[in-house]
């Protein structure tokens, strides 16, 4: 994975058309194609052999699940506060169906009076995986979990263009995939679209500071050792778009919360080995291709270690940070927000009254 800030969208090859024979004087333009322009960041193909790579290498991709697993099982917690059965589920993106792992494990629920709860895949009754790569979303096809739920595997030809009729799901789930999207808005409005009203959508995607360690001290290297950036890091989504985001696609009662998953690595070599595995690595349109120097490599832990490495730690960090989103398709009967100034307590009150008591 590399870091960089910079990116510019894919270049579009005008239409020129030329006059077909001297006695033609009629001047002709390049000509804009149909439909709004898409901005292109990630090349879709590059991250397509990026996971079908990292998914054939099993024993090291297992190894490198950690992150994904660990993602996939907070995001399912949050079913936990829906009172409700799900007959038909989607998990966009689903990699290698660590969301149907999670959905299998016993005693979801820390807070049960029993002290013991199902598993939240009793409450499912059709979970469909899809991904674009077929080695990761098959990956795990023999693993004990998939006779525990009733699981469907299928491929599509990217996550951007779904194939699913309008009302189709009682809920989509999505854990890591949907910070690959170029078109997230778009994404997000057949998201709305193929839901039954007042389903559910919710994800966790890497938001904007995920790597700040790496980011830093790789562009410091460049800096260094070659006298300018260049695009290592895939640009993120930053926290504060994401509420505008899903509310332009139609979605409402919005959550959107934020959360720091901190891993120690023995070094930044680690860091990028392990991000390679897990098929997370640089995926812009316009990045440098081939591998980074020796000197830049060099350079990065030395500066990596300088600034972020605490006093007495025995590895370097590396800081994921989690993007985590809720949003409900309208529907009839669906609970909706009081209007400002229905309230029938006072703030004052609330907090105890009077004038507030300052303290030094």
């Amino acid at each position: 994975m590399s870091l960089a800030h910079l990116f510019r969208p894919a270049a579009r090859s005008p239409r020129i058309f030329a006059p077909r024979s001297p006695a033609h004087t009629c001047r002709t333009y390049a000509v804009q194609a149909p439909g709004n322009p898409v901005m292109e960041i990630f090349n879709r193909r590059t991250k397509h052999l990026q996971k079908d790579r990292a998914a054939h290498n099993v024993e090291e991709s297992r190894k490198t699940d950690y992150i994904k697993d660990e993602v996939a099982t907070r995001l399912c917690e949050r079913l936990l506060d829906i009172k409700r059965d799900f007959p038909n589920v989607l998990d966009l993106g689903a990699n290698s169906c660590n969301i149907a792992r999670a959905l299998t494990m016993p005693d979801p629920d820390p807070d049960s009076p029993t002290g013991s709860s199902p598993p939240l895949s009793t409450r499912i009754s059709k979970l469909t995986c899809v991904d674009t790569s077929p080695a990761l979303l098959y990956r795990d096809a023999d693993e004990p979990f998939n006779q525990q739920m009733s699981l469907t595997r299928e491929i599509i030809p990217d996550l951007e263009s779904l194939p699913y009729a309008e009302n189709t799901f009682d809920a989509v789930l999505s854990s890591l995939s949907i910070h690959w999207i170029n078109d997230l808005p778009s994404m997000l409005a057949q998201v709305n679209k193929i839901l039954k009203p007042d389903s559910p959508f919710i994800a966790a995607m890497f938001g904007g500071d995920t790597l700040f360690e790496l980011r830093t001290s790789l562009q410091l290297a460049d800096l260094e050792r070659r006298g300018g950036v260049s695009p290592h890091v895939s640009p993120l989504t930053d926290v504060r778009d994401v509420g505008g985001l899903l509310n332009k696609a139609g979605f409402k009662m919005l959550t959107v919360d934020v959360e720091d998953i901190v891993v120690e690595y023995p070094d930044s070599f680690a860091l990028m080995a392990d991000l390679q595995a897990m098929g997370e690595n640089n995926a812009i349109l316009h990045r440098e291709l081939g591998p980074m120097s020796r000197d830049v490599l060099l350079a990065n832990e030395a500066i990596y270690r300088q600034l972020h490495m605490e006093e007495g730690a025995r590895g370097v960090p590396a800081t994921f940070r989690l993007i985590y989103m809720i949003g409900w398709k309208e529907g009839e009967g669906q609970s909706e927000p009081l209007q400002r100034g229905s309230g029938q307590l006072n703030l004052k009150d609330l907090l105890g009254g009077g004038e507030f008591q300052g303290g030094r």
